[in-house]
């Protein structure tokens, strides 16, 4: 399903993690992610892989969501809502009270969705990375 977000993005070439990577960060003592996972007939057919996410100004943690995914022959039939909902339903009994994410800017159709489910765009926010050999310097400077 990952895949398949790359592929309907154009950018299948970008993806770099592995199962094996999955197997190693979102299993164990400490998982850095976790995920929702709907079936039809046995086959996995949605994803919504998140993570923990606090935020200092509300006080309180929450859920970023990394990849939302519908498959094509699945979609138009509420399924991706209904995994944002299954989301916030898990989490808001440990407390976490908001579900954060970002959209490619050219994703007009997840935008639009997001929206039609409430979400709201922060034009006072903007998401920053760094990565790479970039990363790797941040890494090794001095305190």
């Amino acid at each position: 399903m990952i895949r398949g977000i790359g592929a309907a993005m154009g950018d299948a070439g970008r993806i770099k993690g592995t199962v094996e990577d999955l197997r190693r960060w979102g299993f164990g003592p400490d998982p850095a992610f976790e995920a929702l996972i709907a079936e039809e007939g046995g086959r996995a057919i949605g994803l919504c892989l998140y993570f923990r996410s606090f935020s200092t100004w509300r006080g309180m943690p929450g859920a970023y969501v990394q990849d939302l995914y519908v498959d094509p022959e699945s979609r138009g039939g509420g399924l991706g809502r209904a995994l944002l909902a299954a989301l916030a339903r898990h989490v808001a009994p440990r407390g976490w009270g908001y579900i954060r994410l970002s959209v490619d800017a050219a994703n007009v159709a997840a935008q639009g969705f997001y929206r039609r489910a409430g979400f709201a765009h922060k034009a006072e926010d903007l998401i920053h990375q760094i990565d790479g050999a970039d990363f790797r310097r941040l890494a090794g400077e001095m305190p």
